[in-house]
Parts: structure tokens; sequence; C-alpha cells
């Protein structure tokens, strides 16, 4: 095993740890990553180039957007279904942008998961401009993704102290066993001291690819360790300045190639393959990063075509309509309930503006229903689908 901070390594030649024996069974213990890293696979210098490129693009493009805040708001629970579906949630962006008395009730359990995966991205995000990237803001986040949720009695905003294993019933028939409690003070400084290592410079998405795949090995929580582990790969890009504004999230990527994600994290382990592993973590950024690019151009394509056709023709009512539009970015399903509270208006108001946004194809009633009526900015809300 590397000793900590010493030696080159070459990513070709990484060794990701060794087994260590425990009271009838055996953890993993991995490898330390604050060392001399080296990278001398073009394969990997090549996708990482390309990666850079689209980076570069995405953040003039998020520049170029207006109000975009409103739309990185969609992106956070775009993030925040597709993650928490890899952890087993059945929900959808539509179902997260409801209000709860909208959301079926055998679906609410998996709605408040991913609001509080929208709350904790939302809160570490803002807690990195007094805050650098570390365990404590992990530990932070960590306790707000488990708050009254499935998770709440697993010792959530706290590394944990007992054993954990990944598949099967039991440590007797489990897939993967992560190090021993004991051993995570040391690993997670290690961890910690390799995301902030500017000694060794080391190329930044190269740093989050080791980072994330060894957060996941050490699955330092009882639970949330996945979508912790995804919501890091945002976190250190926007601390490290990789991306001007919070737009680019990988569990999409993750989602749809679901069985290669948990493949290639796990030949690290057992074949010590990091270098496929940064392959594919690279094509993601690559590929996400292209994906985002489309987005935001079909957004400007549809603001222009509603702000300056659709909206005009209402007039007198142009200026409130922009802003039932601009909240609508945020928020795509609303009620007339809503719409008065959220524009400060009376009901029958906030019913003649749903009204002309229904002849104008803006929005489109989704209940069926003659009373609580439910209302979908459904082009929009395709675009993040």
């Amino acid at each position: 095993m590397q000793e900590m901070g010493s030696n080159q390594m070459d990513i070709k030649d990484f060794n990701a740890g060794s087994y260590k024996t425990q009271y009838e069974y055996k953890s993993f213990m991995p490898s330390p990553i604050n060392i001399d890293w080296q990278v001398s696979d073009s394969g990997i210098i090549n996708l990482l180039s390309e990666a850079d490129i689209k980076l570069g693009e995405l953040n003039a493009f998020s520049e170029l957007v207006p109000d975009i805040g409103f739309f990185i708001k969609m992106h956070v629970s775009k993030e925040a279904t597709t993650s928490s579906r890899i952890e087993g949630t059945r929900t959808n962006i539509a179902d997260a942008v409801k209000k709860a008395e909208h959301v079926d009730p055998e679906k609410r359990d998996d709605w408040q998961e991913v609001q509080n995966y929208i709350e904790a991205m939302n809160d570490a995000i803002d807690s990195l401009s007094s805050l650098p990237l570390s365990n404590r803001l992990l530990r932070n986040t960590h306790a707000i993704l488990l708050q009254g949720v499935r998770g709440k009695h697993k010792q959530p905003g706290a590394f944990r102290k007992s054993q954990n294993w990944i598949g099967g019933a039991t440590l007797a028939d489990a897939v993967f066993i992560p190090p021993h409690h004991n051993d995570l003070p040391e690993l997670m400084s290690d961890f910690e001291k390799f995301l902030h290592n500017k000694s060794q410079p080391i190329p930044h998405l190269i740093r989050i690819g080791i980072a994330h795949y060894q957060f996941e090995t050490i699955h330092p929580f009882l639970d949330g360790n996945g979508r912790i582990g995804r919501l890091l790969i945002t976190l250190y890009m926007v601390s490290a300045r990789l991306l001007a504004r919070p737009t680019l999230y990988l569990s999409a990527f993750f989602e749809k190639n679901r069985l290669l994600y948990y493949d290639n994290l796990n030949r690290v382990r057992t074949h010590n393959e990091l270098t496929q592993w940064l392959k594919f973590f690279l094509e993601g950024v690559r590929q996400t990063a292209q994906s985002s690019i489309e987005t935001f151009r079909a957004i400007i394509s549809l603001r222009q075509e509603i702000e300056h056709r659709a909206i005009l023709t209402l007039g007198k009512k142009s200026k409130l309509a922009q802003q039932f539009l601009q909240d609508l970015y945020s928020k795509p399903i609303t009620d007339s309930q809503e719409t008065a509270q959220r524009l400060s208006i009376n009901p029958s108001t906030a019913l003649r503006l749903i009204e002309d946004f229904i002849r104008l194809g803006i929005l489109k009633e989704i209940t069926g229903y003659k009373r609580n009526r439910v209302f979908v900015f459904e082009r929009y809300l395709k675009l993040f689908e």
C-alpha cells in the first residue's frame, strides 16, 4: 500500500487497496489518494481535453443566459430526481416541482427525499462562499439530506460508528464491505487533504474523478453515500471554479449507464482499473456538458418565442404576465392559489392570468378536474426530462 503523501504514482499503476481481517469478515482498506499522481495514458489525456473544452463552452453559455438562477433551480431539481432514483426512489421531475398536496400519497416519501436533496444541494453551494469543500461541509449536507426521511435514524450528519456493507442481506453475503469505521478518521483526513493539495497539480477533473471513487469506496455514512458522492462532484467543480455557475450534474449520465457506473467503480477495487473509471467519468462530463449546452439553447429559443411574441399580445397585462413567466421558469407546475401567493395578487386575477396562458399555449391543465386544478408549463418542463 502507498504511504500517504509519498512517491509518484501513475494512474495505470494504482493499487486500490487490500482486505483487512475483522471479526468473521474482511473489510476493504483503500489505498490513500493524497499522493503525487502522474497521468500518462493518452486516452485519459484526450478525453480530459475534450471534457475541458465542453466545460468552457458550457460556462460561456451560462454567462449568456439572462436570469440563469431560475434555470439552475430546474437543473438542481433534475439532479435531485435522478440521483435519488439511482438509489431506488420512484419519482420524476414533474413530481419534484409539485406542491406536496399535488403528489400521489404513495409517492410522498420519495418526494420528500428529493426535496431534501434540493435543499441539501442549495445549502452546500451557498456554504461554499464561507466554508471550504470539507468533511464538515459534507456532514452538514448529509444532515439535511436525511432529515425526516427513511434514513433519519442512520446518524444524519455524522460519519458512521459501525460497519456497513453493499449488496446482500448481511455481512456474510455482502457484495462489498467498505473499510472498518475505526479506519475512517485516517481515510477521510487523507480524502480531505487530497481535495485541497495545491502542491500536487493534478487536473481538476482527474482529481474529482478519483475523489468520487474514493468516497464511494470509503462509504463514510450509514446511508446516503451515493447521493452525497454525486453531489460532491458539482460542489468540487464550483469550488475549484471549473464551473462559473452550478450548471453541470452527472446523475443523469450515471442513471442512463447505471450498470457501467457501478461496474467501473467496482473494477477499481477488484482489478485496480482506475484508468477505465476515469475514462468513463470524463466521457460523462463531456456528454453532460454537451447536453446542458443543448438544454440552454432550447431554453433561449423557447424564451424568445414566448417573451417576444406571446406575452406581448397581452397588452397592459404583459408586465404581470412576464413576472408570472419568470416564476414558472423555476416552478413550472402551479395552481391558482399558489400563483396568487407567489405574485402577491388576488385569486381571481391569478385565474385570469392562468387562462390567458392556457389560451396562448403556454400552460396546460393536467388533472381534468373542475376544481383544484393544476397547470403545467409542459414545453419547458420537457427540456429537463
